[in-house]
């Protein structure tokens, strides 16, 4: 009997928590069938075009997004009969309304949501967007206050510092839609200590052969655009062009960017960790979800509540 073109599982989060990583790992096992694109962002959108984000690069960026049910069935239709069939977009994890659309269509599909401290997530978040020239904010503790200004004005799901490592209530609305049974929360810190293990683990999860990978490929971090001449230069070059790349196909804005982005990073500056200070007040935001977490999971992840940063994967990876 012929399966319906459709996945048999989500990597479904967070945002700049390994999921890439995660997924580059999961696609070199054989019994694993990955999409392409990794992140079809289709169970954000209700067979209907996304909305009209508003954020600088958004508009271009939802050209991406795919929103028709053949279109996406077709990214399955290439794998063979004894593989298990995935895509990896980490806004499912987010998206209340992602969970109740994966919960009525796909009722048996297993879920792998990795989390990270949430104070480092909403950094790299903001590291990524400003080290590709669309984040105008220099500073990242003002850029992480003002989510609910942005929210407002329409800016995409990226640009919600705060809200995307809610991890707690994110889990919870899950579970009223997707059988717990059928979600493994990962830990970032799992993939980059221990890589191996952590693909053991998916696989374990997913009813796939162990040990054939014991590697993660690097996290999808960016050289760190120090604030200067080339940001006050270059950014709103890099903006404009964004702006402009909704009215041309994706491929064509990103291969034209890549010379301007460039030129934002001399190549030679270290991202900076954020002080004790920084990370005390931005931790209070996330204290009670971090308890939430634990409560669902059965783990503990008090570890999220020091004031101290555990930096980037490439930090972490070379310790």
């Amino acid at each position: 009997m012929l399966r319906s073109p459709r996945p048999d599982f989500l990597i479904i989060g967070a945002p700049k928590a390994g999921t890439t990583a995660l997924h580059a790992a999961l696609a070199q096992h054989p019994d694993v069938f990955v999409s392409n694109p990794k992140e079809p962002k289709y169970w954000l959108c209700d067979d209907a075009p996304p909305p009209h984000w508003t954020g600088p690069g958004d508009r271009h960026s939802q050209q991406e997004w795919i929103w028709r049910a053949d279109r996406y069935a077709d990214l399955f239709r290439g794998a063979r009969d004894d593989q298990v069939r995935g895509e990896s977009t980490p806004f499912y994890l987010w998206s209340r309304s992602a969970h109740r659309r994966i919960g009525e269509a796909l009722p048996d599909v297993r879920l792998i949501a990795v989390v990270r401290d949430p104070v480092d997530r909403a950094y790299s978040n903001w590291m990524h967007l400003w080290s590709d020239g669309l984040e105008r904010e220099r500073d990242f503790v003002k850029a992480f206050a003002a989510q609910d200004q942005r929210v407002a004005e329409g800016y995409a799901p990226f640009w919600r510092y705060r809200e995307l490592g809610l991890y707690g209530d994110q889990l919870a609305h899950l579970h009223q839609h997707v059988d717990p049974r059928q979600v493994l929360v990962m830990r970032y810190r799992d993939i980059v200590d221990e890589p191996a293990a952590a693909v053991d683990r998916a696989c374990r999860h997913l009813g796939i052969r162990e040990g054939l990978v014991d590697t993660i490929p690097r996290d999808n971090a960016r050289a760190f655009a120090r604030p200067g001449w080339r940001t006050r230069s270059f950014g709103p070059l890099v903006r404009a062009g964004a702006a402009a790349g909704q009215f041309v196909p994706p491929q064509v804005w990103r291969s034209a960017s890549k010379p301007v982005v460039a030129r934002l990073s001399d190549g030679t500056a270290r991202r900076p960790r954020l002080s004790a200070e920084q990370r005390a007040a931005l931790v209070d935001v996330f204290t009670d979800d971090i308890h939430l977490l634990s409560r669902l999971t059965g783990e503990d992840f008090s570890d999220w509540l020091s004031p101290v940063s555990r930096g980037s994967f490439d930090e972490r990876a070379r310790r």
